[in-house]
């Protein structure tokens, strides 16, 4: 696709010594801990409503990071799109729309349950559907179940959502601990009723990211064979894809927000002027968290009088350009995750599928230490301080076994036995070192 075939041919054997699951992980857990501390800057901002800051950080989440950031590091950009498969395209931004709805209600569940309940029932959902159903579909888990290292691999998976039960049931025992005066110091609109419904759907939708990510492998091969044409690193490979999966979540999220900024009358607050249903005298919000839309019940009650009567207290330019600092650092941290989690997956090699695996228990992981640094589990009793911890070494240990069996294939500890007879050798050697062709 990219000059001849000569160029492009790459051996398995050269293939096999670029891949390093132990890089590999570490990259999938940066992701994890840029994931977890995205929510963050959201604190800093002042009297902005939900959709206006979250349309700027989605705007350079989904839109400004991955195209600057693949163009950078990706020669010709324009022209690996432009080669990909139609399908791939289409799919990968059809299952990153499917994504946009997992975001959007991702930071509802934030916003009744806390980050140290929210993100282990979400991630929890989401790491299972993300890491199960590409190879599923694909048809490759009867091989990996088969293999040793397959074997490890999915252990790995299981020890990371027993981790994650544990900490589901720390956050449980927390809500049955604590008053609701309690609970609201820390996640002032505590609800687990509401929390965990939104969890599910969160965590379920959440997981279409790996969906598009494997619709693109198509894509990253395309990068693949013009990074190594071009003597670039192969980790920045499923760069493109990101582009055209985040292109599909930001078309979810722009369009929700763009209602609200409509419905809410909001969309002067980019300029310091505050929403036109706000209460006179009254801002959208203080110091805001990582909330989500509101249903239409959960607006507060105005009167006609509040509406008519605007606030017209601008906010100074000051602190308009702080907000959109916060609100763009937001998104850029946001992205982080999934650059990270690319190049891991990348180094994870042939069970590249695990990747999503420790980036779900890693985002855990930093959530939860997120939590208890916020003081989210203040006032607990020791009982649901020990589940806390039991979930965090259990994810912590998902992580050293994936990678484990990841070592193994590599290794090629888990490869089929060596051939019985000399043509059958010879057959395998072909494959494992192909002869270079002549350019």
């Amino acid at each position: 696709m990219f000059g001849t075939a000569g160029a492009a041919q790459i051996s398995y054997r050269e293939a096999v010594l670029g891949v390093n699951p132990f890089l590999g992980v570490i990259f999938n857990w940066l992701g994890g801990l840029a994931s977890a501390s995205c929510y963050l800057p959201f604190r800093g901002i002042k009297r902005w409503s939900w959709e206006t800051y979250w349309l700027v950080q989605g705007i350079f989440s989904w839109i400004l990071a991955p195209i600057l950031i693949a163009a950078a590091l990706v020669p010709h950009l324009y022209s690996i799109l432009h080669a990909a498969p139609a399908s791939s395209l289409f799919f990968s931004y059809f299952w990153g729309s499917m994504w946009g709805f997992g975001a959007l209600t991702f930071g509802l569940s934030i916003r009744y349950l806390g980050i140290a309940l929210g993100y282990p029932i979400a991630m929890g959902l989401c790491t299972v559907f993300g890491t199960l159903m590409p190879p599923i579909f694909s048809g490759e888990m009867g091989t990996i179940v088969r293999q040793r290292s397959g074997q490890f691999i999915l252990l790995g998976i299981g020890i990371c959502v027993v981790g994650i039960i544990f900490s589901g049931l720390a956050g449980r025992s927390k809500e049955q601990e604590l008053s609701e005066e309690e609970k609201k110091k820390t996640v002032k609109e505590f609800h687990y009723g509401k929390g965990l419904a939104v969890s599910i759907f969160a965590g379920v939708m959440s997981a279409c990211f790996a969906y598009g990510l494997a619709a693109g492998k198509p894509i990253a091969q395309i990068a693949q064979t013009k990074l190594a044409l071009e003597h670039h690193s192969g980790l920045w490979q499923g760069l493109p894809v990101l582009v055209v999966v985040m292109l599909g979540g930001f078309t979810t999220n722009f369009f929700w927000c763009l209602i609200l900024l409509v419905r809410n009358r909001s969309a002067s607050q980019y300029i310091g002027l505050s929403a036109l249903t706000d209460p006179a005298g009254s801002a959208p919000s203080g110091a805001v968290s990582a909330v989500p839309p509101p249903a239409p019940t959960e607006f507060p009650s105005q009167s006609a009088a509040a509406v008519r009567a605007p606030s017209v207290s601008r906010l100074p330019v000051s602190r308009l350009i702080v907000n959109y600092l916060f609100a763009g650092a937001a998104g850029v941290i946001w992205y982080f995750q999934f650059f990270f989690y690319s190049m891991g997956q990348t180094e994870m090699g042939k069970y590249a599928f695990s990747s999503w695996t420790l980036l779900m228990a890693s985002i855990i992981i930093s959530s939860t230490l997120w939590g208890i640094a916020l003081h989210e589990w203040r006032g607990t009793s020791r009982r649901t301080q020990g589940l806390v911890a039991i979930g965090l070494v259990l994810l912590v240990a998902s992580t050293v076994v994936v990678g484990y069996g990841n070592y193994l294939q590599v290794n090629g500890i888990s490869q089929p036995r060596p051939a019985s007879n000399p043509r059958q050798k010879l057959g395998m050697a072909q494959k494992l070192d192909p002869p270079s062709t002549p350019s």
